[in-house]
């Protein structure tokens, strides 16, 4: 596993992939393909916005909207911002997270923020993995102000078990977008990271910032003035194929509900984070 993972080109790829899930081929090519990976991953139709026969490739299906009102949006300060499962929840200390059982990560290299160490360092983190079953949209947990957004480019590696195992400081090399929420108990970071086969980031709110791109991947750092209103349950973006968000909060956010969080391993988007 380890020798294949590392010479694979993942970035080239995780491009081919993607290209071959938005391929809209023959209307029976899709309706038979959407049926077939529904029935794999053991997806609710039901749930979807449109029915399957309206999507034009697994590509679309796979970041289909849900219906109206499916997902409820609980009234606590904060909300889960996808369907997923939790797969770290702990303090910021040190300034470092955990990436799996001896294996930690800097906040300083996963944010690329000179100022997070004042923002977060004390606060708390959540890991949420995305599995192809799950729905494939990011939204906001937090009522706020965007207020800028970090592209940090990097590799492509498989974002699973075995990889955030083995791979020292996995979520710091790999590919990520960081948008930064400004709300009364301060700022709040849903980070988004990339993985092999995602074909790309895309964020709701700005068109501009995509992940894994042909052409050079180069640090992006973009203010927004004015601020951009948010709302729980307001989009944030997608992954076009799966991976990982990084919840980052304030100590503000740690001081107030830390011993009051809901970390089922298993979360729906605007579910109740707080108990």
């Amino acid at each position: 596993m380890s020798a294949i993972t590392r010479i694979l080109p993942k970035r080239r790829l995780s491009r081919w992939v993607g290209y071959f899930m938005h391929w809209k081929g023959p209307s029976l090519w899709a309706k038979l393909s959407i049926r077939g990976f529904a029935w794999l991953y053991n997806i609710n139709l039901d749930e979807a916005e449109k029915p399957y026969t309206a999507y034009p490739s697994i590509g679309e299906f796979f970041v289909r909207r849900l219906k109206a009102g499916i997902r409820p949006v609980a009234s606590s300060w904060a909300v889960h911002p996808a369907d997923s499962r939790i797969t770290q929840a702990a303090p910021i200390d040190n300034g470092t997270l955990i990436q799996a059982k001896g294996l930690s990560y800097r906040l300083d290299e996963f944010t690329q923020d000179p100022e997070c160490q004042k923002k977060w360092a004390g606060g708390y983190f959540l890991t949420y993995y995305l599995c192809p079953t799950d729905y494939h949209r990011v939204h906001s947990p937090v009522d706020g102000a965007i207020t800028n957004v970090r592209y940090m480019p990097g590799e492509l590696w498989p974002v699973n078990e075995w990889s955030t195992t083995n791979v020292k400081n996995l979520f710091s090399v790999n590919e990520r977008v960081l948008v930064e929420i400004e709300t009364d108990l301060g700022p709040v970071a849903a980070v988004f990271v990339g993985a092999t086969n995602v074909g790309h980031i895309c964020l709701s709110f700005d068109e501009t910032i995509k992940g894994n791109q042909k052409g050079p991947h180069i640090f992006q750092h973009k203010n927004y003035s004015p601020e951009i209103p948010t709302h729980k349950g307001s989009e944030l973006g997608m992954f076009r194929m799966g991976s990982t968000v990084v919840m980052i909060y304030p100590p503000s956010f740690r001081q107030k509900f830390e011993g009051h969080l809901d970390l089922g391993p298993a979360v729906r988007v605007n579910a109740a984070l707080i108990k």
